[in-house]
């Protein structure tokens, strides 16, 4: 049981995040409409599509992106001072989003016109014919359907969809914040400050997790392709930021399913977006089984463990890090003690605790879990030992 300090203080940390949540979202309502009053006759100065990261298969791909009267942010560089980092950081959220925009898209077989909706979005599930000889990835184009507010020409851009090939044994999906990427979530104050000052080149991995993330999409043989899905409350406004983040660690990119920043939809919440994106992700690949990474932060636990009563025997494992700032809050507990199903669920201190496990489990190579083994030590700045890497496991 988590004591009463603790319990107050987690109750304390959510308050400000939903707080700093309501700021955030009252400060895009009030820019949106300032913007969309100046601007709605005149044509676009710096109209783009933005498409995300896709996947697809035989089943069918879905297609997310937006369309911005925005410059797209810079590129961050080597040895930036914090106000550009910072600068970058509110132009992704204070965006100038184009609804009512026709727009074709063309995806293998598929070829549909579709409009973005209020907040500039496109979101579609299209039967494009997608096989798994056309991955790793495959590319299609959204463009201008026809001539809009001035504009002419097509101003296409290029879609990427990630296709599982027939070297894929398993899939993965992963949590990003304090998972993958250090964020400290726990710490509101701390976690804003990180967001707004950091960037691709100078946020941090969680200690092992690039050797792990990589072995996990090399699988055992080291010759797989297996594909990686990273799902996050986070919105759509970072997914620039986090494919960056992945390419500079060497990270394998891989579809980010986010959210609206004004939490509208299916993926209003944290866990009912995730939910749905896992719902989403097995539901177009239902030849794969998938290995689920999270942490104990919020509710992946919990989350997780409802992914597996939902799509029994899609899961091969449950791994959890552990990250609480008072582990004896018994939210992990809770769901690990009514456990009952064949899936390991693995509570880990870290990427080498997760490394060892998988290799138990044959989804990793005994030379991967040496490489995890090596880059958690260096964090540490000390040798690796069997004992700094407990973990838990149910069963």
């Amino acid at each position: 049981m988590g004591t009463p300090d603790g319990t107050a203080r987690q109750r304390a940390q959510r308050a400000v995040r939903r707080a700093l949540g309501r700021s955030v979202v009252a400060v895009e309502r009030w820019w949106d409409g300032a913007v969309l009053a100046r601007s709605a006759d005149r044509p676009p100065e710096h109209f783009r599509i933005a498409p995300f990261l896709g996947h697809g298969g035989p089943a069918g791909a879905v297609v997310r992106g937006r369309v911005l009267d925005d410059a797209e942010p810079p590129t961050a560089v080597r040895g930036e001072g914090t106000r550009a980092a910072v600068r970058r950081t509110v132009a992704r959220f204070l965006t100038r989003e184009l609804p009512a925009v026709p727009l074709r898209v063309r995806l293998g077989a598929a070829d549909v016109e579709t409009v973005s909706d209020d907040e500039g979005y496109v979101d579609l599930r299209l039967d494009a014919g997608l096989t798994p000889d056309d991955g790793p990835w495959a590319e299609g184009t959204v463009e201008l359907a026809r001539p809009w507010r001035g504009l002419t020409g097509a101003h296409p851009a290029v879609l990427r969809i990630r296709v599982p090939g027939p070297r894929a044994a398993f899939g993965v999906v992963s949590d990003v914040d304090d998972t993958v990427l250090h964020t400290g979530a726990q710490r509101a104050a701390e976690m804003v400050s990180r967001t707004l000052t950091g960037s691709a080149l100078t946020r941090t991995p969680m200690p092992g997790a690039p050797e792990l993330y990589r072995a996990l999409a090399a699988g055992r043989s080291g010759d797989e392709d297996n594909p990686v899905f990273y799902v996050s409350s986070s919105p759509w406004n970072l997914h620039g930021f986090l494919t960056a983040f992945l390419e500079h660690r060497r990270i394998p990119i891989g579809p980010l399913l986010l959210r609206d920043l004004l939490g509208t939809g299916a993926r209003r919440t944290h866990a009912s977006g995730k939910l749905a994106s896992l719902a989403e992700v097995l539901d177009l690949h239902p030849h794969l089984r998938f290995v689920l990474l999270g942490d104990s932060g919020q509710h992946d636990p919990e989350i997780y463990a409802e992914a597996v009563r939902r799509h029994p025997g899609r899961v091969l494992a449950i791994y959890i890090r552990e990250v609480r700032l008072d582990p004896g809050d018994g939210r992990v507990e809770k769901v690990t003690g009514a456990w009952d199903d064949d899936v390991p669920f693995v509570l880990a201190a870290d990427s080498t605790a997760i490394a060892r496990h998988a290799a138990e489990l044959g989804l990793i190579g005994a030379g991967d879990v040496a490489a995890v083994e090596r880059a958690v030590a260096a964090e540490r700045g000390g040798p690796p030992t069997r004992e700094d890497h407990p973990d838990r496991r149910v069963p």
